[in-house]
């Protein structure tokens, strides 16, 4: 893979999103680990782990150092997943479809820039991860994350807080 600004930035903000990924579950898993969704977390938690574990792979092969805010990722991701449990199983699930929506189209935008063949593996990686991603959307919502209650106005918080977190994670 050629080492340039454009790929440096897409990796650091990749593995910063799966990093908050990881935080976001294990804040639920916290409250919610014994019940009847605990093992839909488990499973998904551990898919952002994978995809978190290749991020860190390709940040290291590529020198690319992760964001400075990553202990704010550490602490935001873990809250905004304890906090969307406590509000009840369909929240945690609203929460997922709102973040998933976001990375969905955040990693589309990646792919529509990466169209050399320089960068096949990069896209491979993303176009599979992407494709987990709207898989734990669409489980979401099956699961009945579209009753959340306040249902807009969660999701319109916890996308606005991904896409900020996106934008900064880029540049920092």
């Amino acid at each position: 893979m050629t080492h340039s600004p454009r790929i440096d930035r897409m990796i650091r903000v990749n593995q910063a999103g799966e990093y908050g990924a990881t935080r976001i579950y294990a804040g639920q898993l916290a409250v919610l680990k014994n019940s009847a969704i605990g093992k839909t977390l488990r499973d998904m938690e551990e898919q952002e782990q994978h995809h978190l574990k290749t991020f860190n792979e390709m940040a290291v092969q590529q020198s690319v150092s992760p964001t400075i805010l990553q202990p704010v990722w550490y602490v935001g991701g873990y809250l905004l997943g304890v906090a969307t449990a406590l509000m009840g199983e369909k929240s945690a699930h609203a929460c997922t479809i709102a973040i998933e929506e976001v990375i969905a189209d955040h990693y589309q935008d990646q792919l529509n820039q990466l169209s050399s063949t320089e960068h096949a593996a990069l896209k491979a990686t993303i176009t599979q991860f992407r494709n987990e991603e709207i898989e734990h959307k669409d489980h979401a919502i099956k699961e009945g994350g579209l009753q959340a209650p306040a249902y807009a106005a969660l999701t319109s918080v916890v996308k606005a807080i991904s896409k900020t977190a996106i934008w900064l994670s880029e540049r920092i």
